[in-house]
């Protein structure tokens, strides 16, 4: 039982499944997530639902790898959805502080995915640190480290659009 639980969790329902590029199919899936999320509860809800996922992924990918020679199977996904989260955090904040509709900040909804996929991808600096940890908290913080950089370029391009560009 806990063991299908684990992988109804990492795989996020069988997202982690569908091919090509289950990564990018749960980082898709977050994006819906996340907006429900921020529509219900704005901010908090979105950091609360973070943390929630973050250690749901840990136990299920620590359930799923165990006793398996494959530390981070294709299908968890979860990790992504962790991500993604983070990197959708600073849109979160600004809307919900200043009371617009976060659909509205669609441009930085854009830069949040294809920065995180890009980190997640590439695997830069740290997040290829947490990558080799070979452990399931490893799998959970390469992505946690990929949406903070993310996080950080999307702070960083709205500054630059809003700030230098005026737009």
């Amino acid at each position: 039982m806990s063991k299908r639980l684990a992988w109804m969790i990492g795989s996020v329902a069988g997202v982690g499944y569908l091919k090509p590029a289950p990564g990018t199919w749960g980082s898709l899936v977050a994006l819906p997530l996340a907006w429900l999320c921020h529509v219900i509860g704005g901010f908090p809800l979105l950091a609360v639902a973070t943390i929630v996922v973050f250690i749901a992924g840990w136990w299920a990918t620590a359930e799923i790898i165990k006793d398996s020679d494959n530390h981070d199977p294709s299908e968890v996904v979860i990790d992504e959805v962790a991500g993604q989260f983070i990197a959708l955090i600073p849109l979160s904040w600004s809307a919900w502080r200043m009371g617009l509709d976060i659909t509205a900040l669609w441009p930085g909804w854009i830069a949040a995915f294809v920065l995180f996929r890009l980190f997640d991808i590439t695997k830069p600096g740290p997040v290829g640190w947490a990558d080799r940890r070979g452990d399931a908290l490893g799998v959970m913080l390469d992505d946690v480290i990929a949406g903070v950089i993310a996080a950080i370029g999307v702070v960083i391009l709205a500054g630059l659009a809003h700030g230098v560009f005026g737009l």
